[in-house]
């Protein structure tokens, strides 16, 4: 489940320009289609690969001919091509980042592009705003050390250490500033940080130690959460589209178109039909902005939506709440909610959200080994309160008060898609924590004083029985 995530979340950071683009694990199979469904008696199909538009495959039906040169470019193609016969298109297995490139698809005199990406390292996931360590695995570096680290499929120069010349620099003026006031480099290791980051961030990140080269994938995206049934809104961000703008929507690990907009062709498209008719009557399309909203919302509609604004790619994962648990706490005293996990695993990342805004009080980052408690939030109600369990996620909040009553989120992901919700109750020595709690106390506070009237009623019995019987003995006693 973890793979195929990491494998949905690279078609986000994939920038569309002119080109079909594929992103594949190492070791992993890609396969690059071409557009017929089945070829002609005189078709001929070429492949081509690299800047030397080297031919590695080609199928000549006119000669009946299926030829796969996997031999060329020192082999590195050899038993990892695989032709089909009916549709030309091309299979390459066991991926290694020896594939990565451009590949070129002639049929006959028309040709096709397509670019394929492998990478050998795992995701390194952030949440929108949040900040980002890329580490450079080095304790501390030499004196003769030169580190470049460079973003981007343009390989733009960011950030680099030279310590031959003592000199430490950051270009955060480049690609328009995306990444001004945002780039902080470890003087002992070379590692950076990336804070407050955004969808612009996203991408490859290449380190170059020397003449050795170590490359990170940056997944930023937003979480959204909603309760089961009702409504969400996706927001492209946009104030409105321009003349020539074409927005679609995806969903799923297939990548299924659900909604589009073209505003060329001005169309405006739902297939709410699609996905077994999981979206019939649910999807609303803002035609100024390309926002998409989902109502009633159920657990099938949970997953990663990607939004495709001409080249450029947004990515949410939806999170669908079924159930509320409800939890009391004496004000003053502390109160754990429970993530339920033994342990997490290495790729997983926690956040917890507190109230009607979704403000982010604590996250567990695994990918990038880094525990956040954001304590100074919502006016530092949280401040010294909030513990998180390194292990299992949990949340502990200490000294609790009645401004820490509320909804808090749990989200977790991405080897497993999973949310939980806890509604807590803060009670103070006079105020019941909640209705349960207040019912059964209401009926306690029955219960002693309907046992404290009988008891009354039992003792005034008592008494008077008494009395009367003094009076009898009085009665009837004999004077001398």
């Amino acid at each position: 489940m973890k793979k195929m995530f990491l494998k949905l979340l690279l078609l986000c950071l994939w920038r569309l320009n002119g080109v079909f683009g594929e992103s594949v694990m190492e070791g992993d199979s890609v396969s690059l289609n071409s557009p017929l469904t089945e070829m002609k008696n005189d078709d001929v199909i070429q492949w081509r690969f690299g800047d030397e538009n080297t031919v590695i495959a080609e199928i000549n039906a006119t000669a009946d001919r299926i030829t796969v040169y996997d031999d060329v470019l020192d082999g590195r193609f050899r038993d990892r091509l695989k032709l089909d016969n009916q549709t030309g298109s091309l299979t390459i297995t066991d991926t290694t980042t020896e594939h990565e490139g451009d590949y070129e698809l002639r049929i006959n005199s028309e040709i096709k592009r397509f670019s394929i990406a492998v990478y050998s390292v795992s995701g390194v996931y952030v949440m929108e705003g949040e900040s980002v360590s890329l580490n450079s695995d080095l304790t501390e570096m030499k004196d003769d050390d030169v580190i470049q680290w460079r973003f981007g499929y343009e390989n733009t120069l960011i950030a680099e250490i030279n310590k031959r010349a003592d000199r430490i620099t950051v270009y955060d003026d480049v690609l328009d500033g995306r990444f001004r006031d945002r780039l902080k480099l470890d003087n002992q290791t070379g590692s950076l940080t990336i804070t407050d980051t955004t969808t612009e961030h996203e991408g490859d990140y290449k380190l170059q130690i020397n003449s050795e080269i170590k490359r990170f994938i940056l997944i930023v995206f937003g979480l959204e959460s909603v309760m089961k049934g009702d409504s969400v809104s996706l927001n492209s961000d946009l104030t409105e589209m321009k003349d020539d703008g074409v927005i679609q929507w995806r969903f799923g690990e297939e990548n299924t178109v659900i909604a589009e907009i073209n505003v060329t062709a001005d169309r405006i498209t739902v297939y709410d039909d699609v996905l077994d008719g999981r979206f019939r009557d649910r999807l609303k399309l803002d035609n100024q902005t390309g926002s998409l909203t989902i109502t009633n919302i159920t657990t099938e509609h949970e997953g990663v939506y990607q939004l495709l604004i001409n080249r450029e790619i947004k990515c949410f994962i939806l999170f669908v709440i079924d159930e509320v648990k409800s939890v009391s706490v004496k004000e003053g005293d502390s109160v754990t909610l429970n993530s339920d996990l033994t342990e997490m695993k290495d790729g997983d990342v926690i956040q917890w959200r507190f109230g009607d805004e979704n403000t982010v009080i604590a996250v567990i980052n695994k990918p990038n080994d880094r525990i956040t408690v954001h304590d100074d939030v919502l006016d530092g109600r949280f401040r010294d309160r909030l513990k998180l369990d390194n292990q299992t996620g949990s949340l502990t909040i200490t000294n609790t008060t009645t401004e820490h009553d509320g909804d808090y989120k749990l989200l977790m992901f991405p080897g497993r898609l999973s949310s939980k919700v806890f509604r807590v109750s803060v009670y103070d020595s006079v105020h019941c924590c909640g209705p349960t709690e207040a019912v059964i106390r209401l009926v306690l506070s029955a219960l002693v004083g309907v046992a404290t009237v009988i008891i009354v009623v039992y003792e005034i019995r008592s008494r008077r029985a008494e009395q009367d019987q003094a009076h009898i003995h009085t009665s009837g006693s004999i004077e001398i």
